[in-house]
């Protein structure tokens, strides 16, 4: 569903990503693992559109985008969800979801759309009419997903849903991307909560200073404490 080869990115004259190669398969949970600085961040965004001089080729479902706007990508099914979660202030849960499929093209009906998503999202149906920016961080971020959700992509990059929530909410969201992912969505992830992102994910990718080092199924690197020592300790 998504595969990327060879994919170079710079800050200004910093070569932070040097030929990263990864694949995500229809229905999988991939999860891109590393330490902070990593290069997880810049693959996402790179991946998005968002980093404006990149190189390499990216394909989703067979279409090469990576030399396309990111709205284009949008269109072809690629969603992102950044880290800081970018709930537009004033507008409601309501209207943050509607959001997600305004320019998405025969998005059909927005109010049914709306409510099926709700009913994945309890926490969210029940807040509707709320502001976004006025519910927790785990809310916010359960929001962000929806948003990203709504529009029915084939592919969702996410980036650390877990950052700075309560405990009991990151429980709650990773059972819900465990639901995702029986249902058939197929999720590119980046988290610092190795455990719980092994224990959902099919395989893993790790990145070191810009490179993929290594690569395995989740189950082996799960049980791999040298290689998390390594490479993933914060």
């Amino acid at each position: 569903m998504l595969r990327v080869e060879n994919l170079n990115a710079w800050y200004d004259r910093s070569h932070v990503l040097q030929g990263v190669s990864l694949q995500v398969n229809k229905g999988e949970i991939v999860t891109l693992m590393g330490r902070n600085g990593a290069g997880k961040t810049t693959t996402l965004r790179s991946l998005m559109g968002l980093l404006s001089k990149r190189q390499g080729k990216a394909e989703i479902d067979g279409t090469s985008f990576l030399d396309l706007p990111a709205h284009e990508r949008f269109h072809l099914g690629l969603a992102y969800v950044p880290e800081d979660r970018r709930i537009v202030p004033g507008l409601t849960v309501k209207e943050n979801l509607e959001l997600g499929v305004i320019a998405k093209k025969n998005s059909g009906d927005m109010a049914a759309l709306v409510d099926e998503i709700a009913e994945t999202f309890p926490r969210l149906k029940e807040r509707l009419h709320q502001d976004g920016t006025s519910m927790s961080g785990g809310e916010q971020q359960m929001l962000a997903i929806a948003r990203a959700m709504i529009g029915k992509p084939k592919v969702i990059l996410l980036d650390e849903p877990s950052e700075g929530i309560m405990p009991v909410l990151v429980d709650e969201m990773f059972e819900l991307f465990a639901k995702l992912k029986q249902e058939g969505l197929t999720i590119l992830l980046v988290e610092q909560n190795v455990q719980q992102a092994l224990k959902i994910s099919d395989r893993a990718y790790i990145l070191d200073q810009g490179e993929i080092v290594f690569h395995d199924t989740a189950q082996n690197l799960l049980n791999n404490d040298e290689i998390q020592q390594k490479y993933c300790a914060v």
